[in-house]
């Protein structure tokens, strides 16, 4: 198990880091989505973390987050109208964000 004793908002940030990322690039909008849901030393903290993490690591981190995370353990609903708002930040949804944030409501849901 990961130690992932993070904050609500260090979730969020990392999630939607993970998605942005799912295509292999952050776009400016991107970014503005994410800094409009977190704060900017909250997103900092957390980009250091995502950066040296690996898809397998992320990937743990994220299940073993949200497991405890009480607010989404039993309605993740919130979680993913984020997922998929991140994903169309851009304008649209490639097809790795949509391969991201399907996997992501399979292994969360």
């Amino acid at each position: 198990m990961a130690n992932t004793n993070w904050t609500k908002q260090e979730l969020i940030a990392y999630i939607l880091l993970f998605v942005a990322h799912s295509d292999l690039k952050e776009t400016k909008q991107e970014h503005e989505y994410i800094l409009s849901r977190v704060d900017e030393e909250t997103y900092m903290h957390i980009k250091s973390e995502f950066d040296a993490d690996n898809d397998y690591q992320s990937i743990t981190k994220i299940i073993d987050a949200i497991h405890s995370e009480e607010s989404y353990k039993d309605n993740p609903d919130e979680l993913f109208a984020d997922i998929k708002l991140m994903a169309f930040a851009d304008g649209n949804m490639d097809q790795m964000e949509y391969a991201i944030y399907n996997s992501l409501k399979k292994i969360l849901s």
